[in-house]
């Protein structure tokens, strides 16, 4: 095996270790921030987990949660701005990855 094959291999561990990383951070997300708008819904215990669970299936199925909680607060006649749902949304990636490094 010569150098660069051995280079090529690293970069293609990195990438899946990367896209890995990606995948439970989005997921994690996704968790908290079904949890976030589950409570200005006014979801609480079991209604609230199952709810964060649509959100992540939402991610997975249509890739547009946004969309998913923006509809359902507007379905509740929850008043929540779009800047805010966005905040929100990076604020909890940032949450997301700095638990999975810290192996939460």
């Amino acid at each position: 095996m010569t150098t660069f094959d051995k280079r090529e291999e690293g970069f293609e561990k990195q990438f899946a270790h990367d896209e890995e990383l990606k995948f439970k951070a989005t997921a994690r997300r996704d968790r908290l921030l079904g949890l976030w708008a589950a409570e200005k819904l006014g979801l609480a215990g079991p209604d609230a987990a199952a709810y964060a669970k649509e959100v992540v299936v939402a991610e997975i199925e249509q890739h547009d949660v946004f969309a998913k909680i923006r509809k359902d607060l507007d379905l509740k006649g929850v008043e929540v701005s779009e800047d805010e749902i966005r905040r929100a949304m990076l604020e909890l990636m940032g949450r997301a990855v700095a638990e999975i490094k810290a192996g939460k």
